[in-house]
């Protein structure tokens, strides 16, 4: 009898061990909102830009990562006197979480019909306002249901840091060590409204107009050198404007602007500039930035292609 309860005890654990083995022990994780409060807050290196993010408080944000360093037994933060910093755990952790967060992203993705998400874009703003902007309604029109944050700057966004999934930016000698697609590579010419130049005119006699000088860049100098005409003396050196500005200034009929082609294309088919002279040439190009693995999500996809395929005439220009 003692021999046949053994035998069964035997049988009943190696049944438990069978199972055990068949159907393996449960994963051992931090709560997924912890872990979504801190992605968000470490891409961003903000607890108020993650809150926006996930439509919380920027209290939740920080009870969530705190509770999720309680956990771990890890400061992933650094208080600063402005804000935070993510410690070098904090780093290494990122550098796992957010990868691991964009494949089921994208895996989830496939289920979705219609594409959605959140596509942030830091773009040069003279080429936003007059280039990009006038094409959105055919994003839109596309894809509802994808949202694009604009932002307009002139710095250099630190898109390794996920301040924005694709920056637009002028570049005179293309972009170092990134892997960046070229949208426009439109040379300069001069511009100015019909009530100041109702024709194309001599270098010469075009010289003597007022020229409008970018902040950053002394384009005159160069044009004048291709025209085969001495420098220009009638522009103040320190009369120098933000790009934006001197664009209005020229639409204003202020004086004559060097500007790319592609910007002016929509003022001048309306008849509010004109182009004054065929001698262009290039400053550099326009290139579009893409944040390490932002490309796994089908939104930045989507709108990437969708860019390069809109800005595909502007790679054809000659000089």
């Amino acid at each position: 009898m003692r021999l046949f309860i053994a035998h069964i005890k035997f049988n009943f654990l190696t049944v438990l061990v069978q199972k055990r083995h068949a159907f393996p022990m449960a994963r051992s994780l931090p709560p997924l909102n912890a872990l979504r409060a801190f992605e968000a807050a470490g891409r961003h290196q903000s607890f108020s830009r993650a809150a926006d993010e996930l439509g919380v408080s920027h209290s939740a944000v920080s009870r969530h990562v705190r509770g999720l360093e309680d956990r771990l037994g890890v400061q992933l933060f650094r208080d600063l006197p402005r804000g935070v910093t993510l410690t070098q755990a904090g780093i290494r952790y990122l550098e796992t979480l957010t990868p691991a967060f964009d494949e089921i992203a994208e895996a989830s993705e496939v289920f979705n019909q219609r594409p959605t998400g959140q596509v942030t874009l830091d773009a040069e703003p003279l080429f936003a306002m007059k280039w990009l902007i006038p094409r959105l309604g055919d994003f839109y029109a596309r894809f509802p249901d994808i949202e694009l944050r604009l932002h307009a700057s002139q710095t250099k966004v630190n898109i390794e840091r996920y301040e924005a999934d694709l920056a637009l930016r002028f570049f005179h000698a293309g972009p170092e060590n990134q892997t960046a697609p070229l949208l426009s590579n439109a040379p300069l010419y001069p511009f100015a409204a019909p009530e100041l130049v109702s024709t194309q005119l001599s270098p010469t006699a075009l010289l003597q107009l007022p020229l409008l000088r970018d902040r950053h860049e002394d384009t005159w100098q160069r044009w004048a050198d291709l025209a085969g005409c001495p420098p220009p003396e009638n522009t103040a050196s320190d009369w120098r404007m933000r790009a934006r500005l001197a664009y209005e200034s020229a639409l204003a009929g202020h004086g004559v602007l060097l500007v790319s082609s592609e910007v002016t294309e929509i003022d001048v088919a309306r008849g509010r500039l004109v182009q004054c002279s065929d001698i262009g040439f290039r400053m550099g190009s326009y290139h579009l930035v893409s944040a390490e693995g932002a490309t796994r999500r089908s939104a930045v996809r989507l709108f990437r292609d969708w860019l390069l395929d809109q800005s595909s005439a502007l790679r054809s220009v000659t000089e």
